[in-house]
């Protein structure tokens, strides 16, 4: 395996095949999404780490509007192709710099799979909590730190062969953290693991871990 490749280049990279590879993660973390209680019905949505669109095209067919930050302008083309109508305001912006959004004016903020990717969770969770109003809501899913120590990490496969993204491991603590430092209440935490077919035995380490954050 090849030295972690930076996750602009890799995003842009695997965006192509993104949508159509086998990911039970990715599909996981989607099934979750629609299961979560989330008020969405009418709401003003900001979805940090789009990608292709995967979870975006859910949100959509519920919230008034959206605005859908990336970092990388090939997982966006994807998105937008997949997403026409002008619903979402789709943005290629590093999502740990100050967001192109006004304070106080998002009902639900929703990341999927991509804090992973983020050294420091400080600027991310600061953001979502200046751009949200009173009492809304912060939905993170990520990659189960369990998982990342057992070694599983993001990674993509060509020609060439395979490829794993930077990544960084934060652990459940350090995203509790994260969330209170930025005035942040928890509401509700899962850590789902994969579901099992009949007589079928899956090892119990989470897959992922969910949480809903609230603010004060």
């Amino acid at each position: 395996m090849r030295k972690p490749v930076p996750v602009h280049e890799a995003y842009g990279s695997w965006a192509a095949s993104y949508d159509s590879d086998v990911n039970l993660t990715r599909d996981l973390d989607a099934e979750l999404l629609r299961e979560a209680d989330l008020q969405l019905d009418g709401a003003f949505v900001v979805e940090f780490g789009a990608g292709t669109g995967k979870n975006t095209a859910y949100l959509a067919t519920r919230a008034s509007r959206i605005i859908a930050l990336d970092f990388s302008a090939g997982m966006l083309e994807r998105a937008r192709a997949r997403i026409p109508h002008g619903l979402v305001q789709f943005v290629e912006h590093d999502i740990t710099q100050t967001w192109p959004i006004a304070d106080g004016v998002a009902d639900i903020v929703v990341g999927n799979l991509v804090l992973e990717h983020i050294a420091d969770l400080t600027p991310v969770f600061s953001e979502a909590s200046r751009v949200l109003r009173s009492g809304g809501v912060l939905y993170i899913c990520e990659l189960h730190p369990y998982r990342q120590l057992r070694g599983t990490a993001a990674r993509f496969d060509n020609q060439s062969g395979a490829f794993l993204i930077e990544a960084y491991v934060h652990m459940t603590a350090e995203y509790v953290r994260a969330g209170l430092a930025a005035g942040f209440e928890i509401a509700a935490m899962q850590e789902p693991m994969d579901k099992a077919s009949d007589g079928e035995t899956i090892p119990q380490i989470p897959r992922l871990l969910q949480i809903t954050f609230r603010t004060r």
